[in-house]
């Protein structure tokens, strides 16, 4: 079988877990790395797990000559001018077929179009990871309830939730650098994943027009002076200077086309869920049916008493994102593949490696950026925000969050 030959560029957290889900493909291996630290730790963790040689290059050119395709996991940050390296080597003979970008596109709609054009510039296929909509439980509960859907109707709301105890990496906590908060952080997923849900099967992902958001953001945890100090001892990032929101809640309203009826998406998401670990709780609701997936309730269960806990170094071996290595754990045996990233990797090969673009592109990475910052502006004004007022999508253009300029104070600290 012909094998997509990706190059990554970055080599953290995302790098790694993505590598963890190509151990379950067979269309797709890590051909390089490019990155500013950790490239000779992910080589040998690709290589230990033979997913491809992994070749560490000292240029995003060097690394674009040698791939198929290249990935951005990255900081929201430095996207755009890594980006633009990336089309510079294409223009100098680089044969690449596509590019991904893990979510979110970009810290704002400005940057996110500025993303899309380059790409188009280069003539690459693009590929928008929203490793989500890919879960197979959202794909086998859609496929379950088709015929249901075709004789009583589409869904007509879905809620969505993403929350944990907050990032790794100290810039995620900073929201000048990555873009906000907890909204840009998870939202993004949360929205996404319930647009998905609510689209009539069989439809495009982009079928439903979003019409109106409204939503509500809070600093509720870290913002308290205690786990400030926490935040800035840990990461160096100050609360009590440049805040981000831990918890946000919001509802996107969508207009069926051909229809006209109404559905809605409902978002909540935070940085405060000091439970066992990474929590995702979906649910679909239609006239007389609906589906629920909550990854917390796994068939593994593992028990550790305080004796035996202290032989436990890592409480993540349990679960992403865990907080405890002790008591009434829930064990995911394949999170890579429940999460949904192997499906979307090899949704990606296999488009790139036929010429096309997989079912999520960057087109529609931009429209789920939109609908984030148009979230923030709902927040900020405390109003719901029409997304049909052409005077809305102007200003959506160069908005930029008060939490994402460094000023979230001003609406947690009054």
């Amino acid at each position: 079988m012909e094998t997509l030959k990706i190059g990554f560029i970055g080599a953290g957290f995302i790098s790694k877990f993505q590598v963890r889900a190509m151990t379950q493909l067979n269309n797709a291996e890590v051909t390089g790395v490019y990155a500013l630290a950790g490239a000779e730790e992910l080589q040998a963790y690709a290589q230990e797990h033979g997913v491809g040689e992994c070749t560490v290059y000292g240029s995003i050119k060097e690394l674009c000559e040698h791939s198929d395709a290249v990935a951005l996991y990255i900081p929201n940050f430095a996207r755009i001018e890594v980006m633009e390296e990336i089309v510079d080597a294409v223009k100098g003979g680089a044969e690449l077929k596509g590019v991904i970008c893990e979510k979110p596109l970009a810290r704002t709609v400005e940057e996110a179009n500025r993303l899309v054009e380059l790409a188009k510039e280069a003539g690459l296929a693009t590929s928008y990871h929203e490793n989500q909509i890919y879960m197979k439980s959202i794909h086998n509960a859609l496929n379950q309830l088709s015929p249901v859907q075709k004789a009583m109707g589409p869904m007509a709301l879905a809620r969505s939730s993403e929350e944990h105890a907050g990032p790794h990496e100290p810039w995620f906590w900073d929201p000048t650098r990555q873009g906000g908060g907890v909204l840009a952080d998870m939202g993004c997923h949360s929205i996404a994943v319930s647009w998905f849900v609510l689209t009539p099967y069989g439809k495009p992902v982009d079928f439903l027009q979003p019409v109106s958001v409204s939503a509500d953001i809070s600093l509720l945890k870290w913002g308290s002076p205690a786990n400030r100090q926490k935040l800035l001892d840990r990461t160096g990032v100050d609360y009590s200077k440049t805040p981000a929101e831990d918890f946000c809640t919001g509802i996107v309203t969508f207009k069926n086309p051909e229809t006209s009826q109404l559905v809605k998406g409902q978002f909540t998401n935070s940085w405060m869920y000091d439970k066992q670990g990474l929590r995702l709780l979906m649910e679909g609701l239609g006239p007389g049916y609906t589906f629920e997936v909550n990854t917390l309730r796994s068939p593994l269960e593992v028990f550790i008493g305080d004796e035996a806990a202290e032989a436990v170094a890592d409480a993540e071996s349990a679960l992403e994102k865990a907080t405890a290595s002790r008591g009434l754990l829930a064990v995911q045996p394949n999170e890579a593949d429940l999460y949904g990233y192997v499906d979307e990797t090899k949704a990606t090969a296999e488009a790139f490696l036929a010429g096309k673009e997989p079912l999520l592109n960057w087109d529609f990475g931009l429209e789920i950026t939109k609908l984030i910052q148009a979230s923030y502006m709902a927040a900020e004004r405390g109003v719901t925000i029409d997304l049909t007022d052409a005077k809305v999508q102007k200003e959506l253009k160069t908005f930029r969050s008060l939490v994402s300029q460094g000023k979230g104070g001003e609406l947690f600290y009054k």
